[in-house]
């Protein structure tokens, strides 16, 4: 009798251990009724790919178990076809014991099916979490995994910017006309140095805690949708944060690209239209690094790839957030991302998704929208981001008098690139973001310039994309860190002495801005001659860039003087665009407008002509 007592008393202390031990599933929960039916389980535990899995259900049958190098990581596929909403038992048995999880497949949302994603009628608002205004201030020093400190003085430091912070200033951005909020990334970045910009991940299925929650995230997406406005998603495929748990307890040899000796990138993103690359060079762009502390993750490995759609699958099921802009696009596997975007249209037919391609030449870019036939090998990339416009915007509305226009003859130039583009109204343009010079280099005496490229931006063909502040002539370069041109909002944290997201904090400059960008937003909302209209330009005269966006034969007259000189311009060559069409109303001014056989236009004026 004592003998047994002892041998049971063994079997419920190595039980009661097994049931202690920490095991972790992703993803935590899944859907029934998806158009997919293989569903991934990666387990991680202490030596769980020792253990054998059972489920307590019949409707859903375990089709594979895959083990690693590593014996903390276990892989399961489930086949889930007709399965119904319900909680079932995994059960992890062992020679030590048995090891029981809870799962629960929910029952979908039919209306995520239906997602009405982004577009051209959208201008997407592009904020870092971290900088745009911190409205919990309980989240900013807390405790993680790697230690870091909250210091607003430090460029590259963590300020305190939270989902809150975003929450509380919807009304500030519906009211402003933005229609689409894109977040950069918010997902853990538990990174030595804070990774405030939350490009390294560290846990792929997590809002970090210093952002928020993961109800939090879904929650800010809700409000936003109840003032009809949209949020995109950043997500980042080609590589992880250096402190992501998969660095040091590696799932297998090929999770990672050069984990063993550190090979850098060469950024050359050209390589895969180059008729003359090498493979080495080839290799060295697409394995390589982005940085040290961002390893590559090996998209090539059937896991890894299965691990990341089903990822970016689950944050749309969850959240219903309505787009994805996927970071560093070239660098992850080619063949993968076409198998993501198959993924996520099965599941989202509607679906848009905008891939940074960072490339200077209209030619590179269109490369990698979908359809174009200069690709042989479709990559299926709905959106692409237009970098060249970006590089021009800088110089090409602040460039002095000339007879072609200063710099808005490059503009002219760049444009009739545009046909080069399979779809051009999924090219998303924009004046700056978070990884480029703000297009204001230092604070304005004027808005000349400014207004002519918020103008150009937002009339022009395509989606246009605003980074924060621009409304605030927030300005910058990156000559000293990436600080400067990421820097905090003020009024967005509790002390500041000033406000600039009230009209009484701002100066009369910003207050000008504020307005000239609002009344352009507002206008252009449910505009289908912006949106979706086709475009007709013409050389410049005297400087004076004019173009036409017109549906049938209703139209709208840009002019665009781009020198400081008053002007007078000859109508005749603009004939086929003003013909039957005499009287216009400038939508800037309120005035009317009569296109006889000259114009005077004076320095930098704009005429939107309706």
């Amino acid at each position: 009798m004592k003998k047994f007592t002892t041998i049971l008393l063994s079997i419920i202390i190595s039980v009661s251990v097994l049931q202690a031990q920490q095991v972790k599933i992703d993803p935590a929960f899944w859907w029934s009724g998806m158009e997919e039916t293989e569903l991934q389980l990666l387990v991680y535990g202490e030596n769980i790919a020792s253990y054998k899995p059972e489920l307590s259900t019949e409707n859903i049958k375990i089709k594979e178990v895959v083990t690693l190098k590593s014996p903390n990581y276990q892989l399961l596929y489930l086949d889930i076809t007709g399965s119904k909403p319900e909680q079932f038992n995994i059960t992890f048995k062992g020679t030590k014991g048995n090891h029981t999880v809870q799962y629960e497949l929910k029952e979908r949302n039919p209306d995520r099916y239906d997602i009405e994603s982004f577009d051209a009628s959208d201008v997407l608002y592009l904020i870092m979490p971290d900088r745009f205004a911190n409205g919990d201030p309980s989240n900013d020093q807390i405790e993680m995994r790697t230690p870091y400190k909250m210091d607003r003085e430090h460029h590259s430091a963590r300020h305190g910017g939270d989902l809150k912070g975003i929450s509380d200033h919807l009304d500030y951005l519906s009211d402003l006309g933005v229609t689409a909020i894109w977040l950069n990334p918010v997902l853990e970045n538990d990174m030595k140095g804070g990774s405030y910009h939350g490009y390294a991940t560290t846990d792929y299925y997590k809002v970090d805690p210093r952002f928020g929650t993961n109800e939090e995230y879904k929650n800010l997406i809700s409000n936003a949708h109840s003032k009809d406005m949209k949020v995109v998603m950043d997500m980042i495929f080609n590589h992880c944060g250096s402190d992501h748990p998969w660095v040091y307890d590696v799932p297998s040899d090929d999770w990672f690209n050069n984990l063993d000796e550190y090979v850098q990138t060469s950024h050359m993103k050209e390589m895969y239209f180059d008729p003359y690359a090498s493979k080495y060079d080839w290799d060295k762009m697409v394995d390589g690094w982005f940085v040290p502390t961002m390893p590559d993750l090996n998209q090539r490995n059937r896991h890894v790839a299965k691990y990341l759609i089903q990822n970016s699958i689950w944050w749309i099921e969850y959240t219903g957030v309505d787009g994805i802009r996927q970071d560093t696009y070239p660098y992850a596997d080619y063949d993968m991302m076409i198998d993501w975007i198959d993924a996520v249209e099965k599941e989202y037919p509607n679906y848009n998704i905008v891939g940074e391609a960072w490339l200077n030449n209209p030619i590179g870019t269109a490369f990698w929208q979908r359809n174009n036939p200069i690709n042989p090998n479709n990559t299926k990339l709905k959106s692409v981001m237009d970098f060249k416009f970006m590089g021009l915007s800088h110089s090409a509305f602040f460039e002095e008098t000339g007879e072609w226009g200063g710099g808005l003859h490059g503009i002219f130039d760049h444009m009739t690139y545009d046909f080069i583009y399979p779809d051009i109204y999924n090219v998303l343009r924009f004046l700056d973001n978070h990884d480029t010079d703000r297009l204001l280099k230092e604070y304005p005496t004027e808005l000349s310039g400014w207004k002519q490229a918020i103008t150009f931006l937002l009339t022009m063909p395509g989606t246009p994309q605003i980074y924060y502040g621009t409304e605030l002539l927030m300005n910058g370069t990156k000559g000293r860190s990436d600080g400067d041109i990421r820097l905090d909002v003020p009024g967005g944290w509790p002390g500041d002495e000033v406000n600039h997201f009230t009209r009484e904090n701002r100066d009369d400059l910003q207050n000008e801005a504020v307005d000239f960008l609002s009344n352009l937003l507002h206008w252009r909302k449910g505009n289908d001659i912006i949106a979706y209209g086709d475009m007709k330009h013409y050389v410049l005269q005297k400087g004076v860039y004019v173009y036409e966006r017109y549906i049938d034969n209703e139209s709208v007259l840009v002019f665009m003087n781009g020198t400081t000189n008053e002007v007078e311009i000859n109508l005749d060559r603009y004939s086929e665009s003003i013909t039957n069409k005499s009287d216009w109303t400038d939508f800037l001014s309120g005035d009317n407008i009569s296109l006889g056989q000259t114009l005077k236009l004076s320095p930098k004026e704009i005429l939107i002509l309706e």
